[in-house]
């Protein structure tokens, strides 16, 4: 499992000739630190005297934020076995047309697949702007750079997850799938960069 490496070991795994993780695991991770981050900031306005106020707030957005992060943790390991069916449909046998048929087909089931695993990815990590513009604008200002990593971080992982599912997209022939799912990647992009704009907007340093 790639998320019981410690960072040393999974960065230099990272950088060897092994086909994982890619970049659909290191947006995952790029998540899950956005996530924790964010959790970091709520985590030091707790308890504060001069955030009373938004305790509660705060207290919420260290459970979202907890959840988020372990989601995009397991996310690692989940993108880098995704194109495993893909690699076991290669190999099927292929001599009758029948067979043929049928690798065929268990290919386009796993490109499917290979593609919404980083979906899922981008989707979740998407989540993460709401809560780093809320420890942004109410956190505890010592921490406020800190939120705004965690809008960056979480930009970096829609965006890295969108790539991997943009480049399974053109193997894959069931044109309303590939339709619906380039459709979705376009507003997720659209909309994570607006967002990122707007918190970051909202840093005064």
């Amino acid at each position: 499992m790639l998320i019981d490496q410690n960072v040393k070991q999974f960065v230099e795994t990272t950088a060897s000739n092994e086909p994982v993780p890619g970049g659909g695991s290191i947006a995952a991770l790029s998540g899950a630190l956005g996530a924790a981050l964010a959790g970091m900031v709520a985590n030091l306005t707790v308890g504060k005297k001069k955030y009373v106020e938004v305790e509660d707030e705060m207290k919420k957005l260290v459970e979202d934020a907890t959840k988020l992060q372990e989601k995009l943790v397991n996310l690692i390991d989940k993108d880098a076995a995704s194109f495993d069916d893909v690699m076991k449909a290669f190999k099927m046998p292929k001599e009758t047309d029948e067979e043929k048929a049928a690798r065929t087909a268990e290919i386009q089931k796993g490109m499917k697949y290979a593609a919404s695993v980083p979906m899922e990815t981008a989707e979740t990590a998407f989540e993460i702007m709401a809560l780093a513009e809320a420890a942004v604008v109410r956190g505890n200002t010592n921490a406020v750079t800190d939120g705004a990593i965690a809008a960056m971080m979480g930009r970096n992982a829609v965006l890295g997850a969108l790539l991997n599912v943009r480049i399974n997209l053109g193997s894959i022939k069931d044109e309303d799938f590939v339709a619906e799912m380039t459709k979705k990647c376009e507003d997720l992009e659209a909309s994570v960069q607006k967002r990122e704009t707007e918190i970051l907007d909202q840093v005064s340093l």
